[in-house]
């Protein structure tokens, strides 16, 4: 069974969801027999870094809200992330661009390191408040989770993969994402935001039996049909 999952590494319900698919996937049976794919998406192109504008600041002015309500929504995520076991750090998080890691990630997916490069991007934005569109900073993560500090550097001194994400982000809209996570299973069951573990587990055992004697037929994809759509969901920025 094939996961693709398009996620953006500054998104906190991506990461909140790939802790729920995770114990899902604790629970399946057939687990070893799941390929996780990661694919790029941006929920703000635009974005950069502003120094001396905390996160909070950032965002109210992005999406036009009181600071106290981007401060209460925010808190309540860190909530929702605590009970999976994560630790976000709004107050020091730093809000940028993140197409570099992207590009950064499809490396490690080349070099057979792509799940510990994305955990390590997530724990780095979420936790640690590190800036994921400094280079410095993407070359060292990226060889704590096993790559080459040459071939990450070269990969940041080019336009390389530059293609691959920019495939991934227009696939996304041409099957009608507009939020992150989303994942598509087999190429044809889809799921919206970070759904529970046990509605993971559903669709998981559901896929299961529907495709483990079929091959897979490749179909057009879109995000109605069979979804499973809750809340835990980031939206694109509209100002694009």
């Amino acid at each position: 069974m094939k996961i693709e999952v398009w996620s953006d590494f500054v998104c906190p319900f991506c990461y909140i969801g790939k802790r729920r698919l995770e114990a899902a996937m604790e629970q399946f049976a057939h687990s070893d027999n799941i390929t996780i794919e990661h694919k790029s998406y941006q929920l703000d192109p635009n974005a950069r870094h502003i120094p001396g504008k905390n996160f909070y600041e950032t965002f109210s002015e992005l999406k036009g809200l009181p600071l106290n309500q981007i401060i209460a929504i925010n808190q309540q995520v860190a909530q929702e992330a605590k009970i999976v076991g994560l630790n976000y750090n709004f107050e020091t998080m730093k809000y940028t661009n993140t197409f570099d890691a992207q590009r950064v990630a499809k490396l490690a997916e080349q070099k057979g390191k792509g799940m510990e490069v994305t955990e390590r991007f997530l724990h780095a934005y979420f936790t640690e408040s590190r800036l994921l569109s400094d280079h410095e900073t993407l070359i060292e993560l990226a060889i704590e989770a096993g790559l080459e500090r040459s071939e990450v550097a070269e990969v940041l001194s080019t336009n390389r993969f530059t293609k691959d994400v920019r495939n991934d982000i227009d696939e996304a809209r041409q099957i009608g994402v507009r939020g992150v996570p989303f994942f598509v299973l087999n190429e044809k069951y889809a799921l919206s935001g970070a759904q529970p573990a046990e509605v993971f587990l559903q669709a998981l055992e559901k896929v299961w039996e529907e495709e483990k004697d079929r091959p897979i037929q490749k179909v057009s994809r879109t995000s109605s049909g069979t979804d499973f759509c809750v809340d835990g969901c980031c939206e694109v920025n509209e100002k694009e």
